[in-house]
């Protein structure tokens, strides 16, 4: 299930917004530019209650903000037009959202995941050393493609007994790892052409 999350930002909500259920945010209408979108990517869920567990209860490593709550709300692509979910104080109700006024932050870059027994799939880390930590669950090793693309693995998910991902030029390699871009000094966001190939 491909999904984005999106969350009010408080020094943006000057209606205090946040936290309220859609009754109240009705009457002040939804305001897209008050919110930022903490989340990008593939999820192992049947629905939306089950994004509501994975993130309240659960958590992801590559969820960049709080427990998912009411006034969130949950962009969901069902492969021609996106869908957007208000999360209520009891369940998910459909509303009209336009994405493109909300915020994301400015340290994002687009990379792709890889994850063991699952197709990869598009997201976006913190470029820091801290969200490619979480983005690998652990200490971050650089592998150069050589084509302008890096590998990002767990220094020691080896050692740690992390799970088989897959075999690449004769080596094995563990545990969630991410494709970004070489930008020399940094990674950078993959292009289109990146994206595809890998």
């Amino acid at each position: 299930m491909q999904i984005k999350i999106y969350q009010i930002n408080t020094e943006r909500d000057n209606d205090r917004a946040k936290f309220q259920g859609l009754f109240e945010a009705e009457k002040t209408k939804i305001n897209p530019e008050i919110y930022d979108r903490v989340f990008t990517g593939d999820v192992e869920c049947k629905d939306l209650e089950e994004v509501f567990t994975l993130f309240n209860l659960d958590g992801h490593r590559l969820h960049r903000g709080h427990t998912l709550s009411v006034s969130d709300i949950v962009e969901v692509d069902k492969g021609d037009t996106p869908h957007y979910y208000f999360c209520d104080v009891a369940g998910f109700k459909e509303i009209p959202f336009d994405s493109t006024r909300t915020h994301a932050a400015e340290n994002l870059i687009r990379v792709l995941v890889v994850e063991p027994h699952r197709p990869p799939y598009e997201s976006e880390i913190e470029n820091t050393v801290k969200g490619q930590q979480r983005a690998v669950e652990g200490y971050i090793e650089y592998l150069s493609n050589d084509d302008g693309t890096i590998i990002v693995v767990n220094e020691e998910g080896k050692y740690n007994g992390m799970e088989a991902n897959r075999h690449i030029d004769g080596d094995v390699l563990v545990g969630p790892f991410f494709i970004a871009g070489d930008g020399d000094e940094k990674l950078c966001s993959l292009n289109d052409d990146q994206l595809k190939k890998y």
